[in-house]
């Protein structure tokens, strides 16, 4: 924990950076490298999979202003691995400054990642940026998630003000393949209401597929995404890329689709085991 002097009064910062790499290896992904520090932790099942399975950890039990998170994963050449956390990352109200979290991701030739985080929830006045930064060799494909809810309805809260920054950006064999920043606040209740961005809904994800089978998954995935959302696919050079985007009222019903929509996007490796309903 970093300590920080604020008029006099000494508060505790939580910060953690955390590196895994894995390669293929007698025909299966294992683990070649872990690095761990403050309060980022990556754990693993005591069972060998295939592909590789991780956990990550914030040991400080969410993250408020000042906070920063830093997760490095390198998956090598035709290897495969599949992330996610232990549960939904929670991102409380902020005195001053943000709390930052940065994501780096890099596959080999023709291996693959799946990228399946639970949902962020943030709370009233929080302040937050994320930042994903992807590298794919060529061949390479990846199933990358990010999910965020304003709030928790069953508990009668809602994140009325506050700032929200996501920023991706995806390339492969250099080229930038995906962009984005989303942006959201101060006022964040107000912006949702608006029937042209969300109209009243406080749970929204987007899904990114990056593979040579994303136009064929298309139509099932509109299915599963229904009206409230939408996706698009096209084709990338020698790959495809599938965009998902899924909105609801709150967490839970946002989970009832996400969790066909990874099944079927996630190949054999299906949904994370930490994932429930």
């Amino acid at each position: 924990m970093d300590t920080i002097e604020d008029g006099g009064i000494s508060t505790q910062r939580a910060a953690g950076v955390a590196r895994l790499s894995c390669a293929l290896s007698d025909g299966r992904t294992r683990l070649r490298r872990l690095y761990q520090d403050g309060a980022a932790k990556i754990r693993m099942p005591a069972v060998p999979s295939d592909p590789l399975e991780a956990v990550l950890i914030n040991t400080a039990g969410g993250m408020t202003g000042g906070d920063r998170l830093a997760w490095h994963v390198d998956v090598g050449a035709a290897a495969s691995a599949s992330i996610t956390t232990q549960a939904c990352e929670k991102i409380y109200r902020a005195a001053s400054d943000r709390a930052e979290v940065r994501v780096k991701l890099s596959v080999g030739e023709n291996g693959r990642i799946a990228w399946l985080p639970q949902e962020t929830i943030v709370f009233d006045r929080a302040a937050f940026a994320r930042t994903l930064d992807v590298e794919l060799a060529v061949g390479a494909e990846a199933l990358v998630l990010e999910a965020a809810v304003f709030g928790r309805l069953a508990m009668g809260e809602r994140a009325t003000q506050g700032n929200f920054h996501d920023r991706w950006r995806v390339r492969q064999d250099g080229n930038l393949i995906h962009a984005e920043d989303f942006r959201i606040g101060p006022d964040i209740a107000a912006t949702l209401d608006r029937p042209a961005i969300a109209g009243g809904a406080i749970a929204m994800a987007t899904l990114l597929l990056v593979s040579p089978r994303a136009e064929a998954l298309l139509d099932p995935v509109l299915g599963i995404v229904g009206d409230q959302g939408s996706a698009s696919a096209w084709s990338v050079k020698k790959s495809g890329k599938l965009l998902a985007r899924l909105y609801a009222g709150d967490g839970y019903r946002l989970r009832q689709r996400l969790v066909p929509l990874v099944e079927l996007l996630n190949g054999r490796a299906g949904l994370p085991k930490l994932w429930s309903l």
